[in-house]
């Protein structure tokens, strides 16, 4: 073998396993085991909704007794919203089963984007949480983006004894929304934005391809350590379904 045959041969090592390297590289950082940063978005959102739940005059318990799935959206920043240049992250954990009657699931990341908060726009950071009240609802927000108000209805969520006077709007309504800003606590409409599942997160979470309807639906994937917080708030609040509103 000559000289000149040695070092091609010599440059094609190296950059094949250079190649090597990089694709090796990029599985690492696009496919991880555990994302801390979705982890820490899970943690967040249990601490949040163990709070809320907490709150004297807090959403009603027979009110989250009917509930399928909570979504928690833990320090949205609103002010986002404004430049178009961010949205909220956050969970949704649903009740296992064919029918959402079992106990509280694995979460699957959720993205709430765009609309206008009217009032409570500002710098501060927000938590929202949303209840989706019946499976129409539920089924909807696992299987693509939906704009809140149009695809599915939503309203601001009644608060303590409200419950008992708005009967009506709580057999109509398929999600409702609350907000906590600067320690108050608030039903807050939500409509003009959408939610959707956030499958780029769920892969780093759960370390794979999975969709939010192979999370909640089919129960591919047991809940991260990072979820007990939430999960285990959930059950103790509200361990069974009550009603059969579809």
């Amino acid at each position: 073998m000559t000289r000149t045959s040695n070092s091609k041969y010599a440059i094609i090592l190296m950059a094949s396993l250079t190649l090597l390297s990089m694709a090796m590289l990029r599985h690492s950082l696009a496919t991880p085991a555990n994302d801390q940063k979705e982890n820490d978005r899970i943690r967040n959102s249990g601490t949040v909704l163990t709070e809320v739940l907490n709150v004297p005059d807090d959403i009603p318990r027979d009110l989250l007794a009917k509930t399928r799935c909570v979504i928690v959206l833990p320090s949205v920043l609103k002010a986002a919203f404004v430049a178009g240049a961010d949205y909220g992250r956050g969970i949704m954990t649903c009740r296992t089963g064919k029918d959402f009657t079992g106990p509280w699931g694995a979460p699957t990341m959720m993205a709430l984007e765009g609309g206008s908060f009217g009032f409570q726009i500002g710098w501060e950071a927000t938590d929202f949480v949303i209840l989706v009240m019946n499976n129409r609802g539920a089924e909807s927000l696992l299987h693509s983006k939906v704009k809140l108000g149009a695809d599915a209805s939503i309203a601001a969520g009644p608060k303590g004894r409200e419950l008992e006077a708005d009967t009506d709007a709580t057999m109509r309504a398929e999600m409702f929304s609350y907000s906590r800003s600067r320690g108050i606590f608030a039903g807050v409409s939500l409509e003009g934005t959408t939610l959707r599942p956030d499958n780029d997160a769920n892969r780093r979470l759960y370390g794979k391809n999975v969709s939010a309807i192979e999370i909640i639906k089919e129960s591919k994937v047991e809940a991260p350590e990072s979820a007990h917080t939430l999960i285990a708030t959930l059950q103790q609040a509200s361990p069974k379904l009550q009603g059969s509103n579809s």
